[in-house]
């Protein structure tokens, strides 16, 4: 794979708890996208931390087939790492405890960052830490049952503008006991538009001081890494849809952070390998060939954005069916096409446009949780994505 040089400083190791991590990377969890065979794809290219898709607590603690599959690790995965999404404490502290005592998991991250309006308007995801007591209940639950295994704490910065709890959010996990907190730098409102306010994430970093402070948002390159490192003075950083159809993005981050001179710039036929690549793991993930070309098929715009793909052969891409039929297609791409620059590079996925978000009724008059939002939030355990 060619490679461009990159400046770049050499950054301090990371430690999650007990688990060192040699690069101060994490993989954000995505639901759909980063389960054992995208993270295990993105291992061979860089280092890190990588995370599960969003599980719910209540789906682990009701033991649903769907749920056990889901958090399943390839032998080759070290550290193990597993998201919850959780409104109770007491079925958050159900399902740490499933998790450490059948040794499923090395590390556990929760979920406050969903913006999802079908999450938020029942009170979960990003609407929760405005509830600051009860989320500090479903913390310290969590916390308690994982013992010696690490919690982590994904948040947004709240639910508006004027409405923010990332401050007090984070101040209240630090108290709970976990080994780092992680800000993705826009609101609820903001959904994903915009630019991410990465001074936030510098106040952040001001405020909390005994655990690392990671960094999410509108990292696409290595050097926004850096840049956001520099900005914000953050320990770490959390990589979400800058990785969409570009796993390699893992390589360029490690090589930034040990101080490396490397940029991954990969022709067509190596994106097509690694295209090839994440369609073979799928199927060994899915156990079903079918279902495997049916889950890769999203992914070919990220994969091949930027290089001159037709329409056709994309559109036949998108609609594979078989391994050989990929096979057979990947054969039509000009291998030695280089790298085309810019055009493969920036954002990746839909940013979308802020918008009002769907709240429990009345939740925004009370911090505390009343018996009218409690009937709500129970029924906020849905999977979606990790916002």
């Amino acid at each position: 794979m060619s490679t461009a040089t990159l400046p770049a400083p050499a950054a301090q190791p990371l430690s999650i708890g007990p688990i060192p991590l040699s690069v101060p990377v994490v993989l954000a969890p995505m639901a759909g996208i980063t389960n054992t065979a995208f993270r295990r794809l993105c291992r061979e290219y860089g280092a890190g931390l990588y995370v599960s898709e969003m599980i719910t607590s209540r789906a682990l603690v009701e033991r649903t087939p769907e749920s056990l599959r889901l958090i399943r690790h390839h032998e080759s995965e070290t550290p193990r790492s597993i998201q919850l999404y959780s409104v109770d404490p007491v079925t958050a502290g159900e399902a740490a405890r499933f998790l450490v005592g059948e040794g499923l998991t090395d590390h556990i991250d929760m979920n406050f960052g969903c913006p999802v309006p079908k999450v938020t308007k029942k009170g979960g995801g990003a609407a929760l830490p405005w509830k600051l007591e009860h989320f500090r209940s479903i913390v310290e639950a969590t916390v308690r049952a994982a013992g010696d295994i690490p919690v982590t704490v994904k948040m947004r910065k709240g639910i508006d503008a004027d409405h923010l709890t990332f401050l007090e959010a984070a101040k209240a996990a630090e108290g709970a006991g976990v080994a780092a907190v992680a800000l993705h730098a826009r609101t609820a409102a903001d959904f994903y538009s915009g630019n991410a306010d990465w001074d936030a994430i510098g106040t952040l970093k001001e405020t909390i001081s005994s655990i690392p402070v990671l960094g999410n948002g509108d990292i696409w390159s290595a050097e926004d890494a850096l840049r956001m490192v520099e900005q914000s003075g953050c320990d770490g950083i959390v990589v979400g849809r800058g990785c969409l159809g570009r796993p390699w993005l893992f390589g360029d981050l490690a090589a930034a952070f040990r101080g490396e001179q490397h940029k991954a710039m990969p022709s067509l036929g190596e994106v097509g390998d690694a295209f090839r690549r994440h369609a073979e793991l799928l199927v060994e993930f899915f156990d079903d060939e079918a279902k495997a070309c049916r889950d890769i098929r999203k992914h070919v715009a990220w994969y091949f954005k930027g290089y001159p793909v037709g329409g056709e052969l994309r559109a036949r891409l998108a609609a594979v069916e078989s391994l050989q039929q990929m096979d057979d297609l990947l054969g039509e791409l000009d291998r030695d096409e280089p790298y085309p620059g810019a055009p493969a590079e920036g954002q990746r996925g839909r940013a979308g446009t802020p918008k009002k978000p769907a709240l429990p009724d009345r939740w925004l008059e009370s911090r505390e949780l009343t018996g009218a939002s409690r009937a709500e939030v129970t029924a906020a355990e849905l999977h979606h994505s990790g916002g």
